[in-house]
């Protein structure tokens, strides 16, 4: 008998602090809410309370998932945590979450790659279960506590990125689930964006310190403004080509949630009708590797037509530059 791989179940952890648009309007006494709207789509965010982690909000998205997939922790053979904001530099964050959840059969690993991390880490859990009979069960979650690391008089970044988690619960199944994967990166843009203070390069010294302050999320050079709109459909194209489908064969698109624009731009590049996609960086704003799980679970929870049977292409992108796509027939009733 065939061996393939399935979504069972999802869950999301969504921080209680919201933080709205007008405190940004009364930091910088200008109508940064209105352009926030206007371009991005984002009307309010979220922020991890003080002492919340980043395994926390995984912890709290995993227990959601295996409670809907009626799974104990002890049922999961790994858990992989896709993240660039972990509890530590070392050691891996999911080691946490293994011991929060009691998850003590699970083999752990963290994942980064940026934004892109969560897609990149569902290809790798969905080969993994096709690859190795020992495996039955694997949480892929991704999590975001970007709010520790934000300069809060940049504009440019504080009025943006956000917190949250979001997890899948992988199963190996009998139907076919999991159909295609594609990664594509440009590293040459690994140096404009990202947390450059805190690793080898340029550790938390003294020195280091004093001249360039504390890790925190920083645009440093231009990268293509309209890098998304021009990478985006190839990706897909390409997963797609990969699981021996169309772009009219796709019930949903679910990207990457930074901007509303860029959304409609790309769906209107594929010719595919806007209802075909959802968003949540408009309630939650941009949870970077959390928001595509998180997307997901939203759009499961409002019932808005996701169905047995249905086509949903993910595709992600991020620092570094990373992008990841991965195609799935989607089987929950």
């Amino acid at each position: 008998m065939s061996r393939h791989v399935q979504i069972l179940a999802t869950g999301c952890y969504v921080p209680a602090q919201v933080v709205p648009n007008a405190v940004f309007d009364e930091r910088f006494g200008e109508p940064v809410g209105d352009w926030l709207v206007a371009n991005v789509g984002i009307h309010e965010r979220r922020y991890l309370s003080e002492g919340e982690t980043t395994s926390d909000m995984v912890t709290a998205a995993a227990r959601q998932a295996l409670e809907r997939a009626q799974l104990n922790p002890t049922d999961l053979d790994l858990i992989i945590v896709a993240t660039d904001t972990p509890d530590y530099l070392s050691p891996a964050t999911a080691s946490a979450v293994q011991a929060k959840l009691g998850a003590s059969r699970a083999g752990t690993f963290d994942l980064n790659a940026a934004c892109a991390g969560w897609v990149t880490a569902l290809n790798q859990g969905a080969l993994t279960l096709l690859g190795d009979t020992d495996y039955r069960y694997i949480l892929v979650a991704g999590g975001y506590a970007m709010s520790r690391f934000l300069d809060p008089n940049d504009k440019y970044t504080a009025t943006l990125f956000a917190d949250g988690a979001g997890a899948v619960i992988l199963g190996a199944a009998e139907r076919p689930g999991f159909l295609a994967g594609k990664l594509q990166a440009l590293g040459a843009f690994h140096d404009a964006m990202g947390i450059y203070t805190g690793g080898a390069f340029r550790p938390c010294t003294p020195e280091t310190l004093a001249t360039y302050g504390p890790p925190r999320v920083q645009f440093v050079r231009k990268f293509p403004r309209t890098f998304n709109t021009e990478y985006w459909p190839g990706l897909i194209r390409a997963a797609l080509a990969k699981a021996g489908h169309a772009l009219d064969d796709v019930d949903w698109f679910l990207f990457t949630q930074i901007n509303l624009r860029t959304i409609e731009m790309v769906m209107q590049q594929l010719g595919q009708p806007l209802a075909k996609t959802h968003w949540v960086m408009d309630k939650w704003g941009y949870t970077g590797s959390a928001c595509l799980p998180m997307a997901l679970d939203d759009l499961v929870v409002t019932r808005r037509g996701l169905r047995p049977g249905q086509l949903v292409v993910f595709c992600a992108s991020g620092g570094g530059i990373a992008l990841a796509a991965s195609v799935w027939r989607w089987q929950q009733g």
